[in-house]
């Protein structure tokens, strides 16, 4: 929209796009076209507007990385030169549309994929995700899984799983839509008989990050997650329900409700960090509920739960971020090993040992919210002064002797409890 805010009619002599005719943009100014993209002489009635519409044509050119494509509208009024900057971004991308995998399929690195609809995979079948692949989600797409999925990436390839939504919103300032949840829907584990795994994984801003569900209690699924970032979902991080699930050197990470949901099944996380500190700010289309980063759910006597969590973070921006549902405690199969948990009241359970339980004064991690005036963003590596510095188990941290960022573990010094290692930052 431009407007004329004066009480005089204005008189635009020259209004163009700096790109001209060659430009990948075209311009329609108050319902007229021009081939150049240039227009003369272009009167506002005094208090009146016009709209100017903007389109953009992105030539693919079989390559895996955006476009970034820029110009400018020109505006000469009275002398005086003003331009509104355009961008746009563009992507070779391979489209599913409510596509169903129907046999044993590969989803290679070539080209990005673009997902409307749900993409399917039939009882029993088995897709693989190539290292390196990176999957866009339009709104309300889902990952919906009835067989198995092998999301194996790597550190220098990770798999990518996100919303389609490669632009800024505004509001008081400008940040990626990819730090707004609710973005797409999920993944979603849902054969009875499934063998799951996700590595080097990094699933932001959707409805649910994984959801591995289970209704047969007579047959327990697997899933594994390993060196995997599930961060900012709208409902949840990931929901395990009868269900066995192994995380290794993994974050889980601010969501609106629970981080971590587990019930029913044997579930092993290892040097991995649940932090909850999820906000809505002036964008998120939710605020975070009273439910904790993590929720154990103990009730189960068809399908008993074993939990076991080692060099592990709990956290989060609530008092108690730790829940533990159970009839019978005292039988609770549960094993926590110098682990750090936000509960102001610590658990006088056997199965509790070398807790470092949260104090009010703690100061956990390097970030724990967004300004992006600052342009930070939330970094769940422990800060200088972290309680969690040097009190992971040197055995359980030998078993990954690299950081989920990559740093080492062990070349001289001590380990420290989550999926990230402290270290000074470099000038």
């Amino acid at each position: 929209m431009v407007y004329n805010r004066t009480g005089f009619a204005l008189k635009i002599s020259n209004l163009k796009l700096a790109g001209g005719k060659s430009s990948s943009f075209r311009i329609n100014v108050d319902g007229s076209l021009s081939a150049d993209n240039q227009f003369q002489d272009v009167v506002i009635r005094a208090k009146d507007s016009m709209y100017i519409f903007v389109s953009v044509t992105v030539n693919p050119t079989n390559s895996n990385s955006a476009l970034f494509i820029k110009d400018s509208i020109v505006f000469q009024t009275n002398g005086l030169l003003q331009n509104v900057k355009l961008q746009a971004f563009g992507q070779d991308v391979k489209l599913l549309r409510n596509k169903r995998i129907l046999s044993d399929s590969t989803l290679t690195a070539e080209k990005p994929f673009l997902i409307y609809g749900n993409l399917t995979v039939d009882s029993a079948k088995t897709l693989t995700i190539q290292a390196g692949c990176k999957l866009y989600f339009h709104n309300n797409a889902n990952m919906m899984v009835y067989g198995n999925l092998k999301a194996e990436g790597t550190a220098d390839n990770p798999i990518l799983m996100r919303g389609d939504r490669l632009d800024d919103i505004k509001y008081d300032t400008a940040f990626p839509y990819n730090y707004v949840a609710g973005q797409w829907g999920g993944l979603f584990l849902l054969w009875k008989g499934g063998n799951h795994t996700l590595k080097h994984l990094i699933m932001t801003s959707g409805y649910v990050g994984v959801y591995f569900s289970n209704d047969d209690r007579n047959q327990i699924p697997n899933l594994e997650i390993a060196d995997s970032r599930i961060h900012n979902f709208l409902l949840y991080g990931l929901v395990v329900q009868n269900g066995n699930v192994r995380v290794t050197n993994s974050e889980i990470s601010n969501s609106s409700s629970y981080s971590v949901y587990l019930n029913g099944g044997k579930h092993i996380f290892l040097q991995s960090t649940i932090a909850n500190y999820f906000d809505n700010g002036s964008v998120q289309p939710a605020s975070r509920d009273k439910k904790p980063a993590l929720m154990i759910m103990n009730l189960n006597r068809v399908a008993p739960m074993q939990t076991e969590f080692r060099n592990c973070i709990i956290s989060g921006n609530m008092e108690n971020e730790f829940s533990l549902a159970s009839r019978f405690l005292d039988q609770y199969k549960g094993i926590f090993d110098h682990c750090y948990i936000r509960k102001t009241d610590s658990l006088k359970l056997a199965q509790f040992t070398n807790i470092r339980w949260y104090a009010q004064k703690d100061t956990l991690f390097k970030s724990i919210h967004w300004d992006y005036q600052k342009k930070t963003y939330f970094n769940f590596m422990p800060d200088s002064v972290s309680p969690v510095r040097g009190k992971a188990d040197p055995a359980v941290a030998a078993l990954f002797p690299l950081d989920l960022n990559g740093n080492s573990r062990i070349a001289g010094t001590k380990p420290d409890i989550g999926a990230y290692q402290w270290e000074a930052l470099k000038k």
